[in-house]
């Protein structure tokens, strides 16, 4: 498809007034609020047992793709993705809960609890597997999560230039692990429940809206995408959400590492497909040499796609870390083909 089409379908993807299907949903006070203040969603407002989830379904076809976006990033990430990949299958894109259009989740954020609140919505929303998920940066740990959880409901799977659980990322001028941070918190079971202390903070506090352009790769969304973009990150719960998740990471990354000296092919032979941007850009002189650290990330990013014994790495050479907005059609691509293989197998 041209970029103009392509664009234009974007559009269409934040402006389109969907006729709800399916499960009877009902509106929270958070999200009435929500909708009156700021955008409408373009998706279904599902219904989890107390909380509602955005949850955003087009095209047609099994198996069902699935798109997990990096933490502090929306559903509308995907805006330059989801109109190709609908073209050849039914594919959804969601807010986490406390993102844009979705009322904040049970604490901690542990990967079960993301995976129980999503496959809890897809049910109530008739999407039915088999799926196939995508996750781009923390999406790819929280894609890996939800594939642990529901084993045989998840056929394939494709990374972004998804972070590794032994990767160092780069934050205060210096690389940290972030599974260097784990305090060895117990996991409580999961369970749906709207946070209702985190909706009482969010009202006591104020948004905070942006000026000025995004930047890039963001100014690569449609304009329609960055209008709700700014209103979305403007949301008090939103921060307090993308806070909760980070809180619980060092946990999670901590568990996937001791859980791959077991098995390093968790995944086991379903379809694989891992997506790393070609240059890591390191800054010089920090504790860590920039060499070094482009060593460790590629080889990290070679384990990745280990994680299934028919794993495949693809370097994007036209995109940096947000391979879906610089160069959406090399994901669009890697989508189709795991989608093909997997129609083939079953």
């Amino acid at each position: 498809m041209r970029n103009a089409a392509r664009r234009r379908l974007a559009i269409a993807f934040i402006l389109a007034d969907l006729i709800v299907r399916g499960p009877v949903l009902r509106s929270s006070l958070v999200a009435q609020q929500a909708a009156k203040a700021g955008p409408a969603p373009p998706g279904q407002l599902v219904e989890v047992g107390g909380q509602l989830l955005h949850l955003y379904c087009t095209g047609t076809g099994s198996p069902s793709v699935l798109l997990e976006a990096g933490t502090g990033d929306f559903s509308i990430i995907w805006a330059l993705v989801q109109p190709g990949v609908s073209s050849f299958a039914r594919v959804c894109s969601y807010d986490r809960g406390g993102y844009a259009w979705s009322d904040p989740g049970n604490r901690p954020r542990t990967f079960a609890q993301l995976a129980l609140e999503l496959h809890t919505a897809l049910e109530r929303a008739h999407i039915k597997p088999p799926y196939i998920c995508v996750g781009q940066s923390y999406g790819g740990l929280v894609v890996r999560g939800f594939a642990e959880r529901y084993t045989s409901e998840v056929v394939g799977m494709v990374l972004v230039d998804a972070v590794h659980e032994d990767q160092r990322v780069v934050y205060g001028g210096q690389p940290h692990r972030i599974r260097d941070a784990a305090r060895g918190r117990p996991f409580p079971p999961p369970r749906i429940r709207l946070d209702t202390e985190m909706l009482r903070q969010a009202r006591d506090s104020a948004a905070q809206p942006t000026s000025g352009a995004l930047e890039f790769p963001l100014d690569q969304l449609p304009a329609a995408a960055q209008r709700v973009w700014r209103w979305a990150e403007a949301q008090p719960v939103y921060r307090m959400a993308q806070a909760a998740e980070l809180d619980w990471s060092p946990e999670e990354l901590a568990r996937l590492h001791e859980a791959r000296l077991l098995d390093r092919a968790s995944f086991g032979n379903r379809e694989l497909t891992v997506l790393a941007r070609t240059h890591g850009d390191y800054p010089m002189g920090m504790s860590i040499s920039a060499d070094s650290l482009e060593k460790e990330r590629r080889f990290l990013q070679t384990d990745l796609a280990q994680l299934s014994h028919r794993g495949q790495l693809i370097f994007a050479a036209k995109a940096g870390h947000n391979i879906h907005l610089e160069d959406p059609e090399l994901v669009i691509h890697s989508i189709r083909e795991v989608v093909v293989r997997t129609r083939m197998e079953h």
